[in-house]
């Protein structure tokens, strides 16, 4: 072969390769495995961020560790932590996946992924280029890229424009229990939530399809989402997992509602207010450690 064709050759591989990588990216942050899922809810900008508060540290996930060739030690020292530098996101692939802490990852609820930060802490992230700043509860380890400081969850990146680009310079600040004392001391009291009808618990697990939405301010319309799936074999196994956890005083049953767009959510509820779904869903989490997000139909 002459050197002509080699090198004409050589210049096709290049350029084949290149296309490839091209199409194994998509919207400019993740790749074709990952991203939004098939169905995203319309009120993304409503979930409201993270509420700070002391909980005593994980076992596992702070200890060190090794991820892609590299030693981590999670510093429980209880110090300060303030850097900057790029943060990115991470969304249907690990959602409803066990995070390192052991809860699953809910790309819908406040949460990020960081290296070294005690799990679970509290961060304050803010958007460099926009001054936007959100609070996220750490409960999972990740990015492990260089250059990059955390991994936002899909709602987290949403709220802060990091979808389409796929990244940006942030400043993440833990949120240290001082600062975590004085904020719960100074937040409003929520007026008490009206009380339910009286109705026997909700033990079984219904299958319901919704394709409208429901006006969020209307009573009895609030609801905890555990998790959202394609597969309706995966939402049932978590829904029949649930039922047995939801205490009976909260009136509240656990559903798999199929949407429009074919995705399976399974979801707590309802709740007679907001405050109501707020209350519960801490509640849960701090009995049984189930992450939720609030949601309306």
């Amino acid at each position: 072969m002459d050197m002509h064709r080699l090198l004409r050759l050589l210049s096709i591989c290049i350029l084949c390769g290149l296309i490839a990588a091209c199409g194994s990216r998509k919207g400019g942050g993740y790749y074709k495995d990952d991203g939004p899922g098939d169905y995203t809810p319309a009120d993304l900008d409503r979930v409201p961020d993270a509420v700070p508060k002391i909980e005593p540290l994980a076992r596992g996930p702070n200890k060190p560790y090794t991820a892609l060739g590299k030693s981590f030690t999670p510093d429980v020292s209880g110090q300060p932590y303030r850097v900057q530098g790029r943060a990115s996101w991470y969304g249907r692939k690990f959602h409803g996946k066990p995070t390192s802490n052991g809860e699953r990852y809910d790309m819908y609820a406040m949460t990020a992924a960081h290296p070294t930060l005690p799990i679970p802490s509290y961060v304050r992230v803010t958007r460099v280029s926009t001054g936007k700043t959100v609070v996220l509860r750490v409960n999972d380890r990740g990015p492990f890229l260089a250059g990059r400081v955390i991994d936002l969850s899909y709602v987290a990146a949403h709220k802060l424009g990091v979808i389409a680009p796929g990244s940006a310079e942030v400043i993440v600040e833990r949120i240290m229990p001082d600062e975590i004392r004085t904020w719960r001391a100074n937040a409003p009291t929520p007026a008490p939530a009206p009380a339910p009808a009286p109705a026997p618990p909700q033990t079984s697990v219904a299958m319901t399809s919704t394709s409208a939405q429901v006006n969020a301010s209307a009573p009895g319309t609030f609801y905890l989402q555990a998790g959202a799936f394609s597969d309706p074999a995966r939402a049932q196994s978590l829904a029949s997992e649930l039922t047995g956890k939801v205490p009976a005083d909260l009136n509240a049953g656990v559903k798999i509602e199929q949407s429009a767009g074919s995705l399976y959510r399974v979801r707590i509820g309802p709740f007679a207010s907001r405050e109501a779904a707020s209350q519960a869903g801490e509640r849960l989490r701090d009995t049984s450690g189930l992450p939720t997000s609030l949601t309306t139909p």
